[in-house]
């Protein structure tokens, strides 16, 4: 599988595994599955796997760490996230969590982007996943915390840079404009775009890309399926995006764009993984897993033959913006 580099000569494989799913996200997987996602996405070639404390309270982080306990660690590379400190609650250990992952409560998240609560996330996160440094470190959607974050958490992440623990920092988050905001005022390596660069939503392509782009800070671009809606190679009648019910009018979007695939002989899913990669700044996508046949399924759809002619069409029916193609080229040469 081919890989891209960015700044601190940080390679990622084009396709990356998602691991919410390993922490039991909407419903249970089981640890056999969870083993399966991780052993078909290596055989298949990833060797970019990424976490978060928030998944399944720290069960994403356990099982991926298991599940990589014996690869070589030089060959593979592991992010995680900080911002949602997992602080233990036993009085509620007998509920179930209320974060949208099927594990009892028996932690509770706290926003926390000070130094101390950046620190004390990442120790778990280690002890977690059973690793003496991770990667990279992503501060964790930091939305209503712009100061703390670009400031206290920034500072903190490149101090732990800067001493060997971690490799890259950055930012990953479900909205573009402060994602810019990050790259244009504070030293990251690289932002996690969720979301926001896909063939449904453009919100990247405006600031954050190019920005990316001339400042060498890689861009890794996840929820490439809006959260459903394009997954299937038809959409679903009841397919979500962003988590909710899909709206009348980006089904019908979403149609459209998958009657022009089939015309130019791939699926709409496979587009909706070559297309984030286009772009120059995008140096990989990340797709989640819940099993061996859903990694496989994965690697695929990054395999699959996606013709140049499918973006002009696109362009024109006005479903992708206007000289995105030629962008792109640029991004393939």
């Amino acid at each position: 599988m081919r890989t891209r580099t960015c700044a601190r000569s940080l390679a990622l494989t084009e396709l990356g595994l998602g691991a919410a799913q390993l922490g039991n996200l909407a419903r249970t997987t089981s640890d056999e599955d969870a083993q399966g996602a991780v052993d078909a996405a290596w055989e298949s070639g990833v060797r970019y796997f990424d976490t978060a404390p928030h998944y399944g309270l720290g069960l994403s982080e356990r099982r991926l760490g298991a599940a990589l306990a014996q690869r070589p660690r030089a060959e593979y590379t592991v992010s995680t996230k900080v911002g949602r400190l997992l602080v233990p609650s036993p009085q509620t250990a007998h509920q179930l969590d209320d974060g949208g992952f099927a594990v009892p409560a028996a932690f509770r998240r706290s926003w926390d982007f000070s130094r101390d609560g950046i620190l004390r996330s990442l120790e778990g996160s280690l002890e977690r996943l059973n690793l003496d440094h991770v990667d990279i470190v992503y501060l964790h959607d930091p939305d209503h915390h712009w100061q703390e974050a670009s400031t206290t958490g920034v500072d903190t992440l490149t101090e732990l840079r800067d001493q060997g623990v971690v490799t890259a920092v950055g930012v990953g988050m479900n909205q573009a404009a402060m994602l810019t905001e990050f790259v244009r005022r504070c030293d990251v390596d690289v932002v996690m775009v969720a979301g926001r660069h896909t063939l449904l939503d453009h919100a990247a392509q405006d600031e954050l890309l190019p920005l990316a782009q001339v400042r060498g800070v890689g861009v890794v671009a996840a929820a490439v399926y809006n959260s459903g809606l394009l997954s299937a190679p038809r959409p679903p009648l009841h397919a979500t995006y962003d988590y909710q019910p899909a709206s009348r009018e980006l089904l019908t979007q979403a149609a459209v764009i998958a009657d022009v695939c089939e015309d130019h002989g791939c699926s709409l899913p496979e587009a909706s993984i070559a297309y984030p990669l286009l772009h120059p700044a995008v140096i990989s996508v990340v797709l989640g897993a819940r099993d061996a046949g859903q990694s496989r399924t994965n690697a695929d759809r990054l395999a699959a033959s996606v013709p140049d002619a499918l973006w002009d069409e696109l362009t024109r029916l006005g479903l992708l913006p206007d000289g995105y193609a030629a962008q792109a080229a640029g991004g393939r040469s």
